[in-house]
């Protein structure tokens, strides 16, 4: 039995979406697709071509349609990073409906434990939850595990950062989701201390926050 049947006798209804031309599979166990962050996927797409070669990473990357998304108009592999077996389940479900099977790598566990540490990636793609654990009940369709961002909203962006600090391409750009411009600012700082800082920000009313890490 795989990760995408129930062990009782009711299923999960699987629903699809489209997603920028994808059709994205998923069920309430896994966090919604949200249209506006196709934004981070076409953003990313065009970043690809000068970039180095090699695999773009996915961190937290949920059923995977932002990753998807992000190589489909390119050759790229791409490997996906959720600590979430249903996640990682729809990911290769999702790869599969999308002729990429060849080129997708679905990593389940926690981020520090699944990379290796010589691995490098001229893009990363980080969509960590970022809702502060205090306001998560305001979003009660939700699954907790795919929102809760810890005391401050913050905790997965740490490991978020840690992975990329230390796994991306010198020549390489990451582009991180948040929630709020305070936490870009709390980013900022987070970064004093590496080689990495805050370049590009991109805000989208109150859905979230892209940013460029160089």
């Amino acid at each position: 039995m795989n990760d995408l049947q129930s062990e009782t006798e009711t299923t999960p209804a699987i629903e699809t979406t489209d997603f920028g031309g994808l059709e994205i599979a998923f069920d309430h166990r896994v966090l919604r697709p949200r249209q506006w962050t196709t934004a981070q996927a076409w953003w990313a797409g065009s970043l690809l071509p000068g970039l180095p070669d090699g695999d773009v990473l996915e961190l937290c990357s949920g059923a995977g349609q932002i990753g998807l998304l992000a190589v489909a108009g390119s050759t790229r592999g791409l490997v996906c990073v959720d600590v979430n077996p249903v996640a990682a389940s729809y990911t290769q479900r999702n790869a599969e409906a999308a002729g990429m099977a060849d080129r997708v790598t679905m990593r389940e566990g926690l981020i520090a434990e699944v990379l290796q540490p010589d691995e490098l990636f001229p893009l990363i793609i980080a969509d960590p939850p970022w809702v502060p654990r205090e306001q998560t009940g305001q979003f009660p369709e939700d699954p907790l595990l795919a929102i809760d961002g810890g005391d401050d909203g913050l905790g997965i962006v740490r490991e978020c950062l840690e992975a990329i600090t230390g796994h991306l391409d010198p020549e390489g750009v990451a582009l991180l989701q948040l929630g709020t411009t305070e936490q870009v600012a709390a980013v900022a700082t987070l970064l004093e201390d590496s080689d990495l800082a805050v370049g590009e920000v991109r805000e989208y009313g109150d859905r979230g926050v892209l940013v460029r890490l160089d």
